[in-house]
């Protein structure tokens, strides 16, 4: 068993789409810690806000079989992958870190994600690991958001949305 670091997204029905990618994780995975959901603007495109947070789970697969299983779950809440790389989503579930690995898989999987840079995906790891260390960097979670330049994106927490 590993823990796998996710983050997870929606800008479309996001409450519903978030409610339900949780309960699906909670049925194959079992117990969760989870993040504060928060409000952000969309990155890379026009678009209606996101809700984001993140993840722990316990992961009995491989990197590789997470991300399958992950993209099927994905699917099955509706996402299309056949527009621009940025865009709308009903649900987008990445896989941040794993364990302490660093995987550069067949399919284009990379953990440590690059999207760790986002204030989107860096905080809400943050605020539940914040002594994680980031294989690559050598930092902790919280140190690096103490040194994110995105540190004073907008970020409005959604107090009356609870994952739980």
């Amino acid at each position: 068993m590993d823990k796998a670091y996710l983050s997870l997204g929606s800008n479309v029905d996001p409450e519903r789409h978030l409610r339900s990618a949780i309960a699906a994780l909670r049925d194959r995975f079992g117990e969760l810690a989870l993040s504060p959901v928060y409000r952000t603007a969309a990155v890379g495109f026009d678009g209606a806000d996101f809700l984001n947070a993140a993840a722990i789970i316990d992961s009995d697969l491989e990197p590789d079989a997470l991300d399958d299983w992950l993209h099927a779950l994905e699917n099955a809440h509706g996402r299309d992958r056949s527009g621009p790389r940025f865009g709308d989503r009903t649900l987008d579930i990445d896989v941040v870190f794993f364990g302490d690995r660093i995987v550069r898989g067949a399919k284009g999987l990379r953990i440590p994600r690059p999207e760790l840079r986002h204030a989107f995906v860096l905080k809400p790891l943050a605020d539940i690991a914040p002594g994680f260390v980031d294989p690559v960097s050598g930092s902790t979670l919280a140190a690096l958001w103490a040194a994110s330049p995105e540190r004073a994106s907008p970020m409005t927490p959604v107090v009356d949305f609870d994952l739980a």
